[in-house]
C-alpha cells in the first residue's frame, strides 16, 4: 500500500533548477541584458498573468492554443498565464508607451508557460529574453534585431553561430498571384513544409514552377538570393526580395563571418510574422536558440515592428559551463571587516557558524575552494595546494 504520489514530484514539463545551474542561468540572462541595453534596448517587466482578451490581442493571439487560462477570484475575468511575452511588450509600446518617440527600443526578460511543450522542446516553462524595436519598417531595422540577438549570443560564449532568414509572405502572394484554390493552397503548404520537390511538381502549371523555383532557392544566402532575383515575382513578394538584399547586404558588413542562410519558403512558428523573419542556431547545439521577425504591434495593422526572443535553455547549451566559481571558507570568529573586504575583493565567502577543529577538512566537506587563515596574513589559499 502506499501514500499516493510524492509530494515533490513535478508536472511534465516542469522542473527545479539547482545550483549551479540556477546561478548560471542568471549569470547568462544578465549578460544578454547588458549587451541589449548596451545597443539602447531599455527594459520592461509585463506580468506573468493579465486578462485574456488584452494578453491574446495582436500579435499575442497566435499563443492562445499555447495559453493557460484561469478565473481571476476578483474581478470574475477570465486571465491567462503567458505563453510568450512579445505580445505582451507590444502591448506595453501601444498603450503605456504610446507617447514614447519612434523608433521604440525595449528589451525583456522573464519565464513563460505553456500548455504543452514539443518533441525538440518538451520543457513547458522556459524564460526567455528578446528585443523589440517598434514603429520601425525598414530592411535597417531587421538588420540591426540579427546583429543585436547574435552580439548578445556571443558575448555569453556561444559559438559558431548562424542564422537562417525566412519570408513568410512570399508564399501567400504567389498563390494569390496564380489564384489558387483554398484545397490548392494547402496542398502546396503541406508539400512546401516538406521540402517535398515531387509533390510540389505535381501541382502542375505555373503554380509547380513558381514554387518548385522557391523552394530550390533555399540555402546559402548568396546563392539563393542570386536564384530569387530569376523568378517572376508579384509586387509584394518583389518587395520582400529587395528588402532581404538590403539585409543581407547589412549584414555582410556588420557581420561578415556570420553563417546566414535563406529559406524563402518556410512559415511554421511565423504564423503572425507579416514580413522578412529569422531563427538563430549554434553550430552542434539542439534547437533553435532563438526567433524574429516582423510584425504589428497593436490592433489591426497597428505600428510596423521587429523583434526577435531568445530561449534560455537552448542559449545555455551552447554555453561553455562554468561552475560557482571560487568560494573561499571563514574560520569561525572572524572580524566582519575581514569578510567585507574579502567579498569586496570579489570573492564568495562561507563563514563557519560554529568552531571546527580541521578548517580544512571542513572547506573541502562544504564544497569550498580556498579556505582563510588569518595567521598566514596572505590572503586565501586554495585548497588543492595544502
Amino acid at each position: 500500500m502506499t501514500d499516493g504520489p510524492s509530494k515533490t514530484l513535478l508536472p511534465d514539463g516542469l522542473r527545479d533548477v539547482l545550483p549551479p545551474e540556477a546561478t548560471r542561468e542568471a549569470t547568462v540572462m544578465r549578460g544578454l541584458i547588458d549587451r541589449f541595453r548596451a545597443s539602447a534596448y531599455r527594459r520592461v517587466d509585463p506580468p506573468l498573468v493579465e486578462f485574456e482578451d488584452s494578453l491574446l490581442d495582436g500579435a499575442g493571439a497566435a499563443t492562445a492554443p499555447h495559453t493557460f487560462r484561469l478565473m481571476d477570484p476578483v474581478s470574475q475575468r477570465m486571465m491567462g498565464l503567458r505563453a510568450d511575452m512579445t505580445g505582451q511588450v507590444a502591448r506595453i509600446a501601444t498603450s503605456r508607451l504610446v507617447r514614447a518617440p519612434r523608433p521604440l527600443r525595449l528589451c525583456y526578460a522573464g519565464p513563460v508557460l505553456r500548455v504543452r511543450g514539443s518533441q525538440l522542446r518538451p520543457e513547458r516553462q522556459i524564460t526567455q529574453a528578446g528585443c523589440e524595436l517598434i514603429g520601425a519598417d525598414s530592411p535597417e531595422a531587421d538588420a540591426e534585431l540579427i546583429e543585436v540577438a547574435v552580439d548578445a549570443l556571443s558575448a555569453v560564449g556561444a559559438a559558431d553561430l548562424s542564422v537562417d532568414i525566412s519570408l513568410p509572405t512570399v508564399v501567400p502572394a504567389v498563390c494569390d498571384a496564380l489564384g489558387l484554390s483554398r484545397e490548392e493552397r494547402r496542398s502546396a503548404r503541406v508539400a512546401l513544409d516538406r521540402k517535398d520537390a515531387h509533390d510540389v511538381a505535381a501541382l502542375g502549371g505555373q503554380a509547380a514552377e513558381r514554387l518548385g523555383a522557391l523552394l530550390d532557392a533555399c540555402g546559402p544566402a548568396r546563392r539563393a538570393l542570386d536564384t530569387l532575383n530569376g523568378i517572376e515575382l508579384p509586387p509584394a513578394a518583389v518587395a520582400e526580395r529587395e528588402r532581404l538584399a538590403r539585409v543581407l547586404e547589412l549584414l555582410d558588413a556588420a557581420a561578415p563571418d556570420l553563417s546566414v542562410t535563406v529559406d524563402p519558403v518556410e512559415h511554421r512558428g511565423f504564423e503572425y510574422q507579416t514580413g522578412l523573419s529569422f531563427t538563430l542556431f549554434s553550430k552542434g547545439v539542439r534547437g533553435e536558440l532563438g526567433r524574429g521577425g516582423r510584425y504589428h504591434a497593436g490592433q489591426g495593422d497597428g505600428e510596423p515592428s521587429s523583434g526577435f526572443s531568445l530561449y534560455l535553455d537552448s542559449v545555455l547549451r551552447a554555453v561553455p559551463e562554468s561552475g560557482e566559481g571560487d568560494t573561499v571558507f571563514l574560520p569561525y570568529g572572524l572580524p566582519p571587516k575581514s569578510a567585507a573586504a574579502l567579498r569586496a575583493d570579489g570573492w564568495c565567502t562561507l563563514a563557519a557558524l560554529t568552531p571546527v577543529a580541521d578548517i580544512q577538512a571542513e572547506a573541502r566537506r562544504l564544497g569550498c575552494s580556498h579556505v582563510f587563515d588569518p595567521a598566514r596574513g596572505d590572503g586565501p589559499t586554495a585548497l588543492d595546494e595544502l
